[in-house]
């Protein structure tokens, strides 16, 4: 591993992890201060989950035309710049809900090329077998500083302004954009494209390339299906810590540390299991022992079960995210990287709502306590998906594929 560059990648992962949770708990409550519509309020957050299912595709075919280095920081230059200007208009009182609504989905929008290009970009800054290390401690580091720094720094941010919390998400993607402008990357070799080649025709192949390769499949149908799950427990996870167990805000709160505390010492944790048993036996470990929380959560109606399921979950749920990412970053060729990891953000995106419309009627019919029953379902389905991957190992390319090559600045 080349530890300057991917130091400094590293240091602007967690920058903008800091930055999006201070602005993602910040923007809620500037749309409630400015409207009380539900609908109003709640279109601030579809906004920000609209343009993966629009643009995610787009978003990884241009990633696999550009210059992925340029293409992030020019991204996160724009993205400051518009905060900035957020924030001044905030500070100013010129805000409006409409305003919100299009910053949302304006940021959303350029998230797009920006984590395809990052997806695709790491396989160039660390060698291929230091690939799992390095996700390991980039989502790591993340969730350190959305999960456990971002959300309480933000109140103590807003009590100095309204508008403080977002100049000072502007400040971490301009920290950000420069820190990985910085970094001195070869770009990989591509093959040059084909005569009359358009973004249409990319994104197919994209696509075909993923239902080609049995794994990529399975572990994009696993993906899904997790993401459905994971949906319906996020948005029911309060009223099952405050209706079923009655456990009130600060059992939720207990809840949500757990798991976030869980996902941090997973990724200590992976490299021991990876070098123990394989990459793909711990996605399938994982895969298991999160069933296994899932039904204590749902058969097992206290505050102390439910938050060590949480903290088991979130472990495993660390090991699962690390290796999905490893795998596929891995399997797929170079060139169709930025595509195949869009395809799997955008049934990410997807599967989420969906996940939450089941999980609110399920807790509606059988109470809240038959949801993570309920996830378990699509847990277990994900984990049938993943059969192909129960070798201790599985190539890094399907066969005939180019492997993927990595280009270090020494």
């Amino acid at each position: 591993m080349v530890r300057g560059g991917f130091g400094r990648l590293w240091s602007a992962a967690v920058l903008s992890s800091f930055g999006d949770a201070l602005r993602t708990a910040a923007l809620p409550l500037l749309a409630v201060s400015l409207t009380d519509a539900p609908l109003l309020i709640a279109s601030v957050t579809a906004c920000s989950y609209l343009p993966w299912l629009l643009f995610g595709l787009l978003g990884g075919a241009v990633a696999d035309r550009v210059d992925q280095r340029r293409a992030m920081w020019t991204v996160d230059v724009v993205r400051g710049l518009l905060l900035a200007a957020f924030a001044v208009a905030v500070g100013l009182g010129h805000a409006s809900i409409g305003l919100l609504i299009a910053l949302a989905f304006t940021l959303t929008t350029l998230q797009t090329l920006f984590d395809n290009a990052a997806t695709a970009l790491l396989p160039a800054v660390v060698a291929g077998d230091d690939l799992g290390r390095a996700n390991a401690r980039l989502m790591t580091g993340q969730q350190l500083a959305g999960g456990l720094l971002g959300a309480p720094a933000m109140p103590l941010l807003a009590a100095a302004g309204a508008a403080v919390p977002f100049a000072a998400d502007a400040a971490t993607f301009l920290l950000a954009a420069a820190l990985v402008a910085s970094l001195r990357v070869t770009a990989p070799d591509r093959p040059p494209r084909a005569a009359g080649s358009t973004l249409r025709r990319e994104i197919a192949e994209g696509l075909r390339t993923l239902g080609r390769d049995r794994a990529l499949r399975a572990l994009c149908t696993a993906t899904a299906l997790c993401n459905i799950g994971m949906g319906g427990l996020i948005a029911t996870l309060v009223v099952l810590v405050t209706d079923g167990l009655h456990a009130g805000s600060a059992g939720y709160a207990a809840a949500g540390t757990a798991y976030a505390a869980g996902g941090l010492a997973g990724g200590v944790c992976n490299g021991r299991a990876v070098a123990r048993i394989g990459r793909p036996r711990v996605v399938l470990l994982a895969g298991a022992v999160q069933i296994t929380a899932l039904l204590v959560m749902g058969l097992v109606p206290t505050l102390a079960a439910l938050v060590a399921a949480m903290a088991v979950f979130g472990f495993m749920g660390m090991l699962w995210n690390v290796n999905t990412t490893t795998l596929m970053q891995r399997r797929t060729p170079t060139a169709a990287l930025g595509r195949v990891s869009s395809a799997f953000r955008t049934l990410a995106v997807a599967g989420a709502p969906l996940g939450a419309l089941l999980g609110g009627a399920a807790a509606d019919i059988g109470g809240p306590h038959t949801v993570p029953l309920l996830v378990a379902v699509f847990f277990l389905l994900a984990v049938t998906a993943l059969i192909p991957l129960r070798r201790p190992d599985v190539s890094a390319v399907a066969p005939g594929d180019a492997p993927t090559t990595t280009h270090v600045a020494r």
